[in-house]
């Protein structure tokens, strides 16, 4: 199954250090959200999923206000029974919990802000928990950071993006 981890660029620096990813939150194409998009195919229910990780990678930016103002997302590859998920109301449908650390060899991609998006990044990072709040104009903040498309790295070119 591929699953999509956020994290910030000191995370990325961190997983390539000790050579995994820690168990824990991802998003990947579910039962849930494949109902909650009738029609899309594979490939677009994983970008809504990559989606889903781009977000929940402003929020690990609001803890940790000293990381550059870039979003990252972590593509990886894993055992379908490595992934679980449950169905609760109020979470995102694409929502998943990763049960075991992922070597850093199933990562396939990254996916990064470039430099030019680091106002909006950090606009939208300020604006979520007005966002959060309900708040329409902080809910615009946040959207204008998703309408920054992430690049696309391959795995050997990870390690020049913390630098």
């Amino acid at each position: 199954m591929r699953v999509y981890v956020p994290s910030t660029i000191p995370g990325l620096a961190a997983i390539l250090r000790v050579g995994q990813v820690r168990a824990g939150m991802a998003y990947a194409v579910t039962p849930a959200l494949r109902e909650a998009y009738a029609s899309g195919d594979t490939e677009e229910l994983e970008y809504v999923a990559l989606i889903a990780a781009a977000r929940a990678s402003l929020r690990l930016l609001a803890d940790d206000p000293e990381a550059p103002p870039r979003r990252v997302v972590l593509a990886a590859d894993v055992y379908d029974d490595r992934v679980s998920w449950t169905a609760e109301p109020d979470a995102d449908p694409a929502s998943v919990t990763v049960t075991a650390p992922i070597p850093t060899s199933k990562l396939v991609s990254g996916h990064i802000d470039d430099l030019q998006a680091a106002q909006d990044i950090q606009q939208a990072v300020a604006a979520l928990p007005a966002a959060d709040a309900g708040d329409l104009d902080a809910e615009f903040e946040v959207d204008q950071a998703e309408g920054h498309e992430l690049g696309w790295y391959a795995t050997q070119e990870l390690e020049d993006q913390i630098r």
